[in-house]
Parts: C-alpha cells; sequence; structure tokens
C-alpha cells in the first residue's frame, strides 16, 4: 500500500492584515514543515478512510474529512471516473492544533492519488485542487518552505533554510480558528502583510531565529483570549535557557520553540515531559520537504 507523510506546517512567522469586504484576511507567512506528522495510505478499494492513531477520534464525519473532499476534487478536475480508492489515515498530530494537519493529510492524499492513478496529471493542475480546499492547501501539498501571501494560495520561495531543530508542544485543548479570527477582529490589532526584507539564504540556526524574532504571529494575543493554555506553553518555553526562540503556530494551539542543536532539543523535552505529563511534546526537525 503506497503511503506519504503528511508533515506537521509550522508559521515561522504569520503577519495578518484587516478584513477585505468578503470576510477574509490578508496575510503573509514562512512556513515551514516538519520531518513528524500523520500517515497517509491509499490502495483500490470500497471508496473507505479508516483512521486510526491517537487522534483519530477527534476526525469529524468521514464525507466531510479533508481527504474524502481532495478526492472529489480531484475527480472533478480530471474530468472522468476514477476507480475507488481506500485510504488509511495513522492520524498523529492534535485536531484544530495550527499545524495544518488536515491540509497536509488533503495533500499527502493528492500526491498518492497523482502518482499512483493519474501520473499524466501536472503540477499546475494539482496545486490548484489543493488551493480549493483552503487556505494552507497549495502550501501543504509540496510540504517544503514557501512564503504564503494573499489568503495563502500566492506561494512564493523561501529564504534557504538549515534544518531547525525544534521541539513542538500543545497543552491539549483543540482551539477554534473562527473563535481566533473572532477575538483578532475585535482586537484590531491588524498587521503588515509586505513581504518583509529577506535573505537569499540563512547560513544557521541561530541567525534565522534572531531573523524571526523581528517577526511576530498576529494572532498570538487573540488565540491565548481564545485558549489561556497556549499562554501557558509560551511563557513556560520562554523561559527556559535552550530556546532560542518560542512562538505559536497558525491560530493556535500548537506552540513550537526552535533550538541551536538536537541535544538542546532534547535536554528541554525531557525537562517539559517531567514538568508537565500531560502535553503533547514532539521532538522534530523544520525544513521540508521531507519525501
Amino acid at each position: 500500500m503506497p503511503a506519504r507523510l503528511a508533515p506537521a506546517k509550522v508559521n515561522l512567522f504569520l503577519h495578518v492584515g484587516a478584513p477585505t469586504p468578503d470576510g477574509y484576511h490578508p496575510l503573509c507567512s514562512l512556513m515551514a514543515f516538519a520531518d513528524i506528522g500523520d500517515t497517509v495510505s491509499v490502495e483500490l478499494g470500497e471508496g473507505s478512510l479508516i483512521a486510526h492513531g491517537p487522534f483519530a477520534r477527534g476526525l469529524g464525519r468521514e464525507p466531510d474529512n479533508l481527504i474524502i473532499r481532495a478526492v472529489r476534487a480531484f475527480v472533478a478536475e480530471l474530468g472522468r471516473p476514477m476507480s475507488e480508492m481506500a485510504f488509511v489515515l495513522d492520524k498523529q498530530l492534535p485536531i484544530a492544533s495550527g499545524l495544518g494537519g488536515g491540509s497536509s493529510d488533503a495533500g499527502a492524499a493528492l500526491r498518492l492519488i497523482r502518482d499512483v492513478f493519474a501520473p499524466g496529471f501536472d503540477d499546475a493542475r494539482l496545486e490548484r485542487v489543493a488551493a480549493s480546499l483552503g487556505a494552507d492547501g497549495a502550501a501543504c501539498l509540496w510540504g517544503r518552505p514557501v512564503l504564503a501571501q494573499g489568503r495563502g494560495e500566492r506561494l512564493s520561495a523561501a529564504p534557504g533554510l538549515p534544518h531547525l531543530p525544534t521541539l513542538l508542544v500543545n497543552a491539549g485543548p483543540p482551539v477554534s480558528t473562527p473563535a481566533v479570527y473572532r477575538a483578532f477582529d475585535e482586537m484590531g490589532r491588524f498587521g503588515a502583510v509586505d513581504p518583509p526584507p529577506m535573505p537569499d539564504a540563512f547560513e544557521s540556526v541561530t541567525e534565522v531565529a534572531a531573523w524571526l524574532s523581528l517577526m511576530a504571529n498576529d494572532l498570538e494575543p487573540a488565540a491565548i483570549s481564545v485558549e489561556p493554555a497556549i499562554g501557558t506553553v509560551l511563557a513556560t518555553l520562554r523561559g527556559e535557557p535552550e530556546v532560542l526562540l518560542a512562538r505559536v503556530s497558525g491560530s493556535g494551539g500548537t506552540c513550537f520553540a526552535i533550538c541551536e542543536d538536537d541535544f538542546a532539543v532534547e535536554t528541554l523535552a525531557e525537562r517539559l515531559e517531567a514538568m508537565a505529563p500531560h502535553w503533547w511534546i514532539r521532538r522534530c526537525r523544520l525544513g521540508g520537504p521531507w519525501d
């Protein structure tokens, strides 16, 4: 059964502007992808989706799952029926966690379908299908560092990044993206969405962290107001000596901590696991693509 990693997405920075008349917020975000995530497998079958793993129970109804929606959109773009497919999703990422899990699952499914059943389907068409599934869809299709603008559909090359040793931390509660955006609008702290000056490439993890410290996640205060546990995680991470930069990803509730090397990540992880054994804590590297 062919399988693909659906890597966790992390917003290294996320600048969000005031809503346009249609209610959408323009954004500018540098996204990177972790070497951990969900796994999606596919084979000819009876058109089913089987989910397992620690977060499978949190998934919505099967017809609403982004993998199923991705299959429908792919078939519509292809313009002809396809054989029924059976998908297996190993759900390792928390639900509603700011890691783009559903979009990344859909992206992995689209690439599997194309590679196995329609190899002539070109990249531009595949990206168009992915973009139709949501703001993170196009970026999560390829799982490589990218600068996203507009509603997330306008992609351009990211600066060259070293692999970033990182710890992902989630206190547990799912965080509603619509609720965070409502709080964000009420606060009125809208950001500028022009891309910041960027080098062609970064030479070290320390250099990346220093540059990112000049940026922000504009949704962070709103996310903390919706789920105060995010603030607790951030305060904890920012007080630890190994952490070069700590920030929330997306609309929450996962926070990430960039460290200088894998040893620092491991030291931090062991300490936090002892301090807060109920938190979801995962060691990873950010960059991509990983397959």
